[in-house]
């Protein structure tokens, strides 16, 4: 049969109007009472003022299964030892079958109109992970360290106020790739070994680009081509270079 949804005066195919003649004359679907429900389908089907034999054709082949059934159902039963297979046995299978499918398509179709109800939880701070006193955080540091962080961050601000009265969106772009920004950085540190982070920052162009700047450094941590020192909290980081032979294990 074909897979096509056929859908013919609110009825999406010959299951569909069956099941509503079962529902409708309150019959059981272990007992279909199959002389009624032939004639009231062959009424259903001649109801119809135009029909697409091409696009009907589940209809009617429906229909002739349905007669097929009628008239093994009104021959006269011989009598034999063994019991007789009910002939409606294959369609109520059918039924039950399809019965269930539709009421998992109209539990989908309902969950489908809840999605606008759906929130997702905001990432929080797990709390395990804060430090129980804040000044943990400041310990160790100098009033001059303190102002140098605090003078760093406003730079960076101000750097960034837009002076002009003209406002310019970008639309970012997946052009940074890891690869890329790992051979530039290499690049850097073959012709100064020490630098701080802040000096691969202050070439990018936007916030991406420094996500995968740090990502880079990361690799290369990984990959043991560079060592990272933060000496305090909040202060710059440091990336130096390592010698090739430096990691190397004499065996």
């Amino acid at each position: 049969m074909s897979n096509l949804n056929i859908k013919l005066q609110n009825f999406e195919g010959p299951f569909d109007l069956l099941l509503h003649l079962i529902k409708k004359n309150k019959m059981n679907i272990y007992d279909i009472k199959i002389y009624d429900i032939t004639n009231q389908y062959i009424e259903y089907l001649e109801s119809m003022k135009e029909m697409d034999l091409e696009l009907t054709s589940e209809f009617i082949v429906m229909a002739a299964t349905l007669l097929e059934i009628k008239s093994k159902m009104l021959l006269p039963k011989p009598k034999i030892e063994e019991e007789e297979e009910d002939p409606r046995k294959f369609l109520m299978e059918k039924l039950i079958e399809y019965k269930k499918y539709k009421s998992l398509s109209n539990l989908l179709l309902e969950r489908r109109g809840d999605d606008g109800y759906v929130f997702c939880k905001k990432p929080e701070i797990i709390e395990d992970t804060l430090p129980k006193d804040n000044s943990e955080l400041l310990k160790n540091l100098t009033m001059l360290e303190l102002y140098n962080i605090f003078n760093n961050l406003m730079n960076r601000y101000t750097n960034k106020i837009n002076k002009t009265n003209v406002i310019e969106r970008q639309i970012p772009i997946d052009k940074f790739k890891l690869e890329d920004k790992l051979i530039e950085v290499r690049n850097i540190l073959m012709k100064k070994r020490k630098l701080k982070f802040s000096d691969l920052e202050s070439i990018c162009s936007c916030k991406m680009e420094v996500i995968v700047t740090f990502l880079a450094v990361l690799e290369l941590m990984k990959e043991k081509e560079v060592t990272v020192l933060q000496p305090l909290n909040f202060d710059k980081i440091y990336i130096e270079g390592v010698a090739k032979n430096e990691y190397d294990v004499t065996v």
